[in-house]
């Protein structure tokens, strides 16, 4: 696969790219204590699938059957989530993949652009080896947040005009990534690695690489 091959930046999702997925049961603990700081004791798996990964209705949903507000319940799964991820962070169970190394030789602009927590992204580049981005986005944790996320292009569009160029590549993990990069009319680059064997993809990216030490030829 290959369509343009000369990009004036890159672009990166987090998670599953730059650094190591969060393991689910490390976010559903964080899901349970959410709960409980709002007051619910025994939610049920259904609310706790709903909190790790809603759309704005579906949270209303839960948060109304539960008598709390939405922002509230909200916030309190966010913060939960933050930390969760900070403590993986700091132990070493999350972390930097080894062919990050190969952004060093990168001679173009930088990006991250990722559905997690911005403040997450803060503290991956504080506890992880990376080099230096010019820009990097995480989605605020609130309600607009959600609906922000992508595959919805909100933060790619804030990245690229951010970084004023014309022609970037965007390296993600995910369907929702490839949709974005779509979406904004940018080519993306699908980077397979272990937690996506066997995982299809619903629309054709222009790359599909096995590291980021590929990535230098496309620049």
């Amino acid at each position: 696969m290959g369509a343009r091959t000369t990009y004036d930046a890159v672009i990166f999702d987090n998670d599953g790219v730059l650094t190591t997925p969060t393991d689910r049961d490390v976010l559903v603990d964080a899901v349970h204590e959410a709960f409980e700081t709002v007051g619910v004791a025994d939610p049920s798996p259904d609310d706790v699938d709903t909190l790790l990964g809603p759309d704005v209705p579906s949270l209303r949903g839960v948060a109304a059957d539960h008598g709390i507000g939405p922002d509230e319940l909200w916030t309190a799964r966010e913060d939960a989530a933050i930390a969760a991820q900070l403590a993986e962070l700091r132990a070493g169970r999350k972390r930097h993949y080894d062919d990050v190394a190969a952004l060093e030789s990168l001679s173009v602009p930088t990006a991250i652009v990722s559905n997690n927590q911005h403040e997450t992204i803060g503290n991956v580049l504080e506890h992880c080896t990376l080099a230096e981005f010019d820009v990097w986005y995480g989605r605020e944790p609130t309600l607009e947040g959600i609906e922000r996320k992508k595959p919805r292009p909100y933060y790619l569009e804030r990245a690229l005009a951010d970084l004023g160029i014309e022609n970037p590549l965007f390296v993600g993990d995910s369907r929702v990534d490839i949709a974005a990069a779509d979406a904004v009319g940018i080519d993306a680059a699908f980077i397979r690695r272990d937690h996506r064997t066997g995982y299809e993809l619903s629309a054709e990216p222009a790359h599909e690489i096995e590291s980021l030490a590929a990535l230098p030829e496309f620049v």
